[in-house]
């Protein structure tokens, strides 16, 4: 697997990043580089000869550093939207341009850029890859997230801190959620919500609770409860995962769940035919998933449900305990 990595289009010439790659032609003329700017301050003197007062002027001269990560961290598009470089940086690794050599893969790991990449994306912006990502750079990711247990420090890290969390503990979080290529009985999948919550004996639940475009079907799809467990790798592939959300028949015996949270109830189809969602740690408060429907046949055939799923933690709504 060769991989990729440029900074974004729109910042090479204000912040070249030439640890990873080198241009095939220079993008700009040669310029004699300047890290200092001078500023010139004049102060005025009063001086005093034969009783006229005369202004003594000095001049002087100071050198102040000048560093280009001074410069804005986005570019204002002719068509007044706002591209940031650190998003772009995302989307740039995930599809880099054709003009930039890739470096031997094996000199470093992809998921591990990859995570510092969208710790550099404040939390507040994070979910503007919802829209960023399209559904081939959310495979990408992915795939490239797959090399993240190459490396057995960045293995242990978690997209989120409820999962990272101790047992006991009972805690909610929002993630937004987004794919291809669901079924039409299930449109909605395309866009939606879900909530995590972990219960005091130690186990974690969750449920979709919102589906941003369908919103009206997406109710007589409710609750859509899951359960959340540690695995290690995706049943019909064998790749390596995290977690994965079994949904089960639905029928949960959750002796208490957050307040306002409607009680377990049957999954409809094709939710009550074995569905999983295999999730992968992509950067903090990042993960992508593979939905797969396994069946309860133990002769059918599994097969995906849907395209990867991107999923971008809630930071409007702080972690709470429930």
């Amino acid at each position: 697997m060769s991989v990729f990595y440029c900074p974004s289009s729109s910042s090479l010439h204000l912040r070249p990043n030439l640890e990873l790659y080198t241009l095939t032609k220079p993008p700009y003329p040669h310029v004699q580089p300047s890290n200092h700017l001078k500023l010139s301050r004049r102060l005025y003197v009063p001086n005093t000869i034969n009783g006229i007062h005369k202004k003594k002027t000095t001049t002087t001269v100071c050198s102040v550093h000048v560093s280009p990560w001074d410069d804005k961290p986005y570019q204002v598009l002719p068509g007044g939207e706002i591209s940031y470089y650190d998003e772009r940086d995302v989307v740039s690794f995930l599809d880099p341009p054709k003009q930039l050599i890739p470096i031997d893969p094996s000199t470093y790991n992809p998921a591990a850029y990859l995570w510092k990449k969208i710790d550099d994306i404040p939390e507040e912006r994070r979910h503007r890859l919802l829209t960023l990502l399209n559904p081939r750079l959310i495979t990408r990711a992915w795939e490239v997230a797959g090399t993240r247990y190459d490396s057995s420090k960045l293995a242990k890290k978690s997209s989120s801190s409820l999962l990272a969390a101790e047992s006991g503990a009972k805690l909610l979080e929002f993630w937004h959620c987004r794919t291809n290529g669901g079924p039409l009985a299930v449109a909605w999948i395309n866009y939606f919500k879900t909530a995590l919550f972990s219960c005091v004996d130690g186990q974690t639940f969750g449920r979709v609770i919102d589906a941003s475009v369908f919103r009206g079907s997406s109710r007589a799809f409710a609750p859509l409860y899951f359960t959340v467990r540690e695995v290690n790798e995706v049943m019909s592939t064998e790749e390596p995962c995290d977690v994965a959300y079994e949904f089960g028949d639905g029928l949960l015996d959750l002796q208490e769940y957050p307040q306002g949270f409607p009680k377990p109830g049957k999954h409809p189809s094709p939710f009550d035919d074995a569905v999983v969602i295999y999730v992968r740690n992509v950067g903090p408060g990042v993960m992508v998933g593979q939905a797969w429907q396994e069946g309860e046949d133990l002769n059918q055939v599994p097969k995906k449900l849907c395209s990867e799923i991107l999923m971008v933690k809630d930071y409007a709504h702080l972690d709470t305990s429930w």
